[in-house]
């Protein structure tokens, strides 16, 4: 109709018909809160439900939910623990070796790979065309092999060596035995103990003067040299424990009747699952370590050249420091799982957390509480590991100015 405006809509129309329809809270963050409360009340639920079922399931088969078994007697032989150990010991001190046990070829398949992965990974590299073929022949094998394979295939190597009396001697005070490999060993006693503080007192010496540097190099654009005075506190202070405690013992195998006596001794089973670990880890870590050096742009290191730079410093002072944010998370995973595929020793023989564990299923029949066990400590070692690689990967991280 002519001379009549169109009427608006009520401001406060639409608004009440969507407050109408909207029944959760308007607020983004009051409506994730409810949310989660209702995620959470559900898992809680299904939690008590799958716990109560299995009370039921057990008492039926006669059996109690619960980890007062930890308190028996195991009567389990294990033939390999850091700690004093008999068969008439607890079920828990008896998964304690095994803990052990898992942390000892965990800890030792960690640092070892790291050093081999590294040392392939720049190899993989080399200008040499000859060692960069067989590096990577070296590393296609290795990675398309199943580890279970391999295991074995180290753990059968082990078993076809000589006996004792004809024992391998590669290097002095080392034999190779079908029992394992025997080395010479530190004799624990005062002096070494002094000796291994002075080395770790060292160690934080070098590490605290690199600071001191970076922060003056970040402050001024100046930083002196820390090689030198860093090795004389980590070799000078452990020979100033020495002049003042002694020497370390070093205590040598020999051979006595059908065994050897003194040193170290890594049984077959130990020695074929860290070698095992340590190949086939070494191949990932051996990738991670190149694809994070050819991420740095070719501009860095011909610039690093220009400047007048040696190849050691140019790797030391321009590749690695930009590389180590590509490497770091990536390896951090490639340490997880060496840490988790340490549970394949059962294959092996070897009396790891995992090995230990289902023994005690077979005796007690308290699976879920036994599998609880081993799925914390495995879920504990992760996120320690996780925390530890965070904390370097800050350290290391580039920052802006």
């Amino acid at each position: 109709m002519a001379g009549v405006e169109p009427t608006a809509p009520a401001i406060g129309a639409g608004r009440a018909g969507r407050s109408a329809l909207n029944i959760l809270p308007r607020g983004a963050s009051l409506r994730g809160i409810l949310w989660q409360a209702v995620l959470l009340v559900v898992v809680l639920g299904l939690g008590w439900w799958l716990v109560g079922n299995a009370e039921r399931n057990m008492a039926a088969r006669g059996l109690s939910f619960g980890f007062g078994f930890l308190e028996r007697s195991a009567g389990i032989p294990i033939g390999e623990h850091m700690i004093p150990y008999t068969p008439a010991d607890t079920y828990a001190r008896a998964l304690t070796v095994g803990l052990l046990n898992t942390l000892r070829v965990a800890i030792v398949g960690i640092l070892l790979c790291t050093v081999l992965g590294v040392a392939l990974g720049l190899a993989r590299l080399s200008s040499n065309p000859l060692l960069r073929a067989l590096t990577g022949g070296y590393i296609e094998v290795i990675r398309n092999t199943p580890l279970v394979l391999q295991l074995v295939f180290w753990h059968a190597l082990l078993l076809q060596l000589p006996s004792v009396r004809q024992a391998l001697n590669p290097l002095p005070g080392v034999f190779l035995s079908q029992r394992g490999v025997k080395i010479p060993a530190l004799v624990a006693e005062p002096a070494l103990y002094w000796m291994l503080g002075a080395l770790a007192a060292g160690a934080i010496g070098w590490w605290l003067l690199l600071r001191r540097e970076r922060a003056r190099q970040a402050a001024t654009g100046e930083r002196r040299p820390t090689i030198l005075p860093g090795l004389a506190m980590l070799l000078g202070l452990p020979a100033l424990s020495m002049l003042a405690m002694g020497a370390p013992r070093v205590e040598w195998p020999e051979l006595a009747g059908f065994n050897f006596e003194g040193g170290l001794a890594l049984s077959p089973e130990f020695f074929a699952l860290l070698v095992g670990l340590v190949v086939y880890t070494s191949a990932f870590v051996a990738e991670i370590v190149r694809s994070g050096i050819q991420s740095v742009h070719k501009g860095q290191p011909e610039a690093a050249q220009a400047l007048g730079l040696t190849p050691g410093q140019k790797m030391r002072l321009v590749i690695l420091p930009q590389a180590m944010r590509v490497i770091i998370p990536p390896m951090t995973s490639q340490f997880l799982n060496l840490t988790k595929n340490s549970s394949l020793a059962v294959v092996i023989g070897y009396p790891d957390l995992v090995s230990i564990s289902n023994t005690s299923i077979n005796q007690t029949g308290q699976a879920i509480e036994v599998i609880a066990i081993f799925m914390a400590v495995y879920l504990a070692l992760s996120l320690i590991t996780s925390l530890l690689m965070n904390f370097y990967n800050s350290a290391v991280a580039l920052k802006e100015r």
